[in-house]
């Protein structure tokens, strides 16, 4: 572990969540720490894909042909494309990829399957501008869990698919009931310095408002227990130390079983979407780098982009 992630770890919790766990202390928050990992290494425009609102990120070096569509993540409850701008930025500049950052509807006004529901619709509108072989299904936390959703359900309809996934501490498992939220318990860098029974009574709040009249086990809500059977090429990083590790293991284990390539990615140490950290963290630039390799490997490019690092 790096020296900047021994010194930034004690205050991972202050530095991303506040003190106040009301819902709109949370959604300010997460959009403060947005602006916070902002870099001016990318353009971006608010865009409607297929009615649905947007921001769409582009390289300000030569372009490939590759496209990401991004889903922010939040716990479904928060979070939006602007929260986002700094992640995705990085994540197009090593690729020369344009992005499009869909801003699906948020619980607990518009519970599931209310952003599913979106990210579908974008995605079907993405295909009139894009060949699913450069097309790139990425998102992190509760946005990693929809990446994963929609693409199932978007197999399940006979849709073209992209050509992989890009997870990030995926939300797969909103029932909690892999090991790691015991065993992570007192380790999480994000859990409160009160325990887990604190933090877990936030997520029971959290995932109550996006299930809706659904119970959390349902595998729209949950697609670590859907059918993973055909899906495309999936990376997932997740941090060695978080409270949501076991949603990612075990989505890597099922995933295997049913014949998807899938590649896991477990960085010691580290807690949920430390790739946020990029402008402080080698860590988080590591794992970027890595995912721009893994991409470039299965979309289809016709332009090498410059390397900024």
């Amino acid at each position: 572990m790096s020296i900047r992630s021994r010194l930034l770890r004690p205050t991972m919790r202050w530095f991303v969540l506040g003190s106040d766990n009301s819902l709109e202390n949370l959604r300010t928050g997460l959009e403060r720490f947005g602006r916070l990992t902002r870099r001016n290494v990318a353009d971006w425009a608010e865009v409607t894909v297929g009615g649905i609102p947007s921001i769409r990120v582009t390289p300000r070096s030569e372009p490939s042909n590759i496209h990401i569509l991004y889903l922010h993540g939040g716990a479904y409850n928060l979070g939006s494309p602007s929260s986002h701008l700094g992640l995705v930025s990085q994540i197009v500049m090593r690729l020369g990829a344009t992005a499009t950052v869909v801003d699906y509807r948020l619980a607990p006004e518009h519970p599931y399957p209310a952003a599913i529901e979106d990210c579908i619709t974008a995605y079907r509108a993405l295909l009139e501008e894009v060949s699913p072989s450069s097309l790139v299904v990425a998102g992190d936390s509760a946005g990693g869990g929809a990446a994963l959703a929609t693409v199932i359900a978007l197999r399940d309809a006979g849709d073209p698919l992209p050509a992989c996934l890009y997870l990030m501490s995926p939300w797969t498992d909103l029932t909690r009931s892999g090991e790691s939220y015991q065993t992570m318990s007192t380790v999480d860098p994000l859990v409160p310095p009160g325990g887990i029974n604190s933090h877990l009574g936030l997520m029971d709040d959290l995932v109550d408002g996006y299930r809706g009249a659904e119970d959390a086990s349902h595998p729209g809500i949950s697609p670590l227990f859907a059918d993973l059977g055909e899906l495309p090429p999936i990376l997932v990083q997740v941090g060695g130390d978080e409270l949501l590790l076991s949603d990612s293991t075990v989505l890597a284990e099922r995933a295997e079983a049913a014949g998807v390539e899938v590649e896991l990615d477990v960085a010691d140490g580290m807690w949920h979407v430390w790739q946020f950290l990029s402008p402080w963290l080698p860590e988080a630039r590591g794992a970027l780098d890595k995912a721009a390799t893994y991409i470039r490997k299965r979309a289809t490019v016709d332009a090498s982009p410059v390397s900024l690092w």
